[in-house]
């Protein structure tokens, strides 16, 4: 069963990112909120609260997880005709970028109700319940430290708020830096951690749990390079949790598996049990050319170029659960009554515009050979068949092989520990031969592309690239992967110290005398 979001009363405390001048003369009725000051005065209604937290992890088109869509596409792995794609795969990115905004504004919004939550729940007397008011407020530290990750990942000095904002003149500050922000999620992560169950049952499924706290305090480690800390909390996973990876890769992205096993932290989506509830990935990943008479509409907006996908060994189990191999084109119409099937191929054309990689207009129909694409799709995200306002599918946040693949990171470059533990049961269960034998820079190099083709389509590789790169230096994936970009398709950009950090947003800069912009676009 699903987390049940439907009931989704949220706190009106505004951050100051979001805080209008609107007087209350302006306003012709009754405000329509809930004080928390009269409401939230018990378990059952701080639990509301909280589901408020949990909402923005499915946030709509320009929403918390489709904007990461966009920035991914500043590594070229991943393309898009749409403006935002489009743009950030030219570099052509700005700190009055409508994506940075919508992305910030979303992440402080859910700060905000979470400190909120935090505070009512320190506050609250109700005897009766203390356990569950004690678990609520875990969960909200959860999310804070989670979305401060998400700050870090893209932004490196966001400002700290860990208290409600009550008026527009309570502005947080940047002045702590990168060291704020981790500091921050440890504190928020570890406590967490030592409050929430292990697991759920029932309505409560799709909650955040320890282990899913756990994994989150471990990727923070990894981005303060803590080798030792972070090799601990994986071992303290791996050892003591009891979750395994599924011996089937696609049961990370099925129905069949929600809320379950290896997927530790997942965004709730049911159209059928809430009809604002649904993702909108399909709409954006979606073939440019699948019939819409099939009932999969969308705008085709995103998928990863003909080289990424081909990049695969053709024995890896992942293939399947990550690309779509085949689908029936409406380019020709029906066929004998029947949409013509066509399959991925690396011999079909390919080129970064709209409709390059798509099969060929003038392909015959009834030619098996000739009904090839090049474009390489996103069979983990989309609901092929099903119209975007009736998908089902979780959005996926956190996974045990992220941790895997931490292990090995960790002990890699601490140099203590089995280094090829983790990342050679990712390699088995994709069927790919064990790793042995490797120094720790062909390790770096062999974990880095092991992420790459594990995680694609989840919006991971920017922040995992640039976590492990400096412009300028000999270790530099992202540097790579954008000058190869640059190369292979002709793409009228150069790689600068920008591309390495997204800047802070323009808006903030103008209304928080506390924050500093980041030094590369200052």
């Amino acid at each position: 069963m699903k987390l049940n979001l439907s009931s989704r009363l949220t706190y009106p405390l505004l951050t100051a990112l979001l805080v209008t001048s609107l007087s209350c003369a302006d306003l012709k009725e009754n405000p329509d909120f809930i004080n928390p000051d009269t409401f939230y005065k018990s378990a059952t209604e701080l639990q509301l609260g909280v589901n408020g937290v949990y909402a923005d992890l499915n946030s709509g088109f320009s929403g918390y997880f489709y904007d990461r869509y966009v920035f991914e596409c500043l590594t070229g792995d991943q393309i898009g005709w749409e403006k935002g794609p489009l743009q950030y795969n030219l570099g052509n990115v700005s700190s009055a970028d409508e994506y940075i905004e919508a992305y910030w504004t979303i992440s402080y919004r859910s700060i905000n109700r979470a400190n909120a939550v935090i505070e009512t729940a320190d506050a609250m007397k109700d005897p009766a319940n203390d356990a569950l008011v004690k678990r609520l407020k875990a969960e909200a530290q959860f999310l804070r430290a989670f979305y401060y990750y998400g700050l870090l990942s893209y932004f490196d000095n966001p400002p700290i708020t860990i208290k409600s904002t009550q008026g527009i003149s309570e502005l947080p500050s940047n002045k702590g830096g990168k060291r704020a922000v981790i500091d921050q999620i440890y504190a928020d992560a570890k406590a967490a951690a030592a409050v929430l169950p292990a697991s759920y049952k029932g309505a409560d499924d799709g909650r955040a749990t320890k282990w899913a706290a756990m994994a989150l305090l471990m990727k923070a480690q990894l981005w303060d390079e803590k080798w030792a800390d972070a090799k601990a909390t994986a071992e303290d996973i791996i050892n003591n949790s009891g979750i395994q990876l599924f011996p089937d890769f696609g049961a990370n992205f099925d129905l069949a598996h929600e809320n379950m096993g290896e997927r530790l932290f997942e965004a709730q989506v049911s159209a059928a049990a809430n009809a604002s509830q649904y993702q909108v990935h399909s709409a954006h990943f979606n073939p440019e050319d699948y019939p819409s008479q099939l009932g999969g509409a969308g705008w085709s907006w995103l998928s990863a170029t003909q080289e990424f996908r081909a990049a695969y060994d053709a024995k890896d189990k992942r293939i399947g659960a990550t690309f779509i191999e085949s689908y029936p084109t409406g380019r020709f119409g029906k066929i004998d009554g029947n949409y013509p099937m066509v399959k991925w191929s690396p011999k079909a054309d390919f080129n970064l515009s709209r409709f390059g990689g798509i099969v060929k207009s003038n392909a015959d129909p009834k030619d098996p050979s000739q009904l090839i694409f090049g474009k390489a799709w996103s069979n983990k995200l989309v609901e092929l068949g099903t119209n975007w306002t009736n998908t089902e599918k979780n959005t996926i946040y956190i996974r045990l092989a992220d941790v895997l693949l931490g292990h090995s990171e960790a002990c890699n470059e601490s140099g203590q520990g089995d280094k090829l533990l983790g990342i050679n049961k990712v390699r088995t269960r994709a069927g790919l031969p064990t790793l042995s034998g490797l120094g720790q820079s062909a390790l770096r190099d062999a974990i880095v592309k092991e992420r790459e083709q594990e995680f694609a389509f989840e919006q991971v590789m920017y922040p995992e690239l640039r976590r492990k790169s400096k412009f300028g230096t000999q270790q530099d994936y992202l540097g790579d992967h954008i000058k190869h970009y640059i190369s292979k398709y002709t793409i009228g950009r150069t790689l600068k110290a920008r591309d390495y950090v997204l800047p802070l947003p323009l808006k903030e800069l103008q209304g928080n005398p506390n924050v500093t912009q980041n030094k590369e676009w200052q």
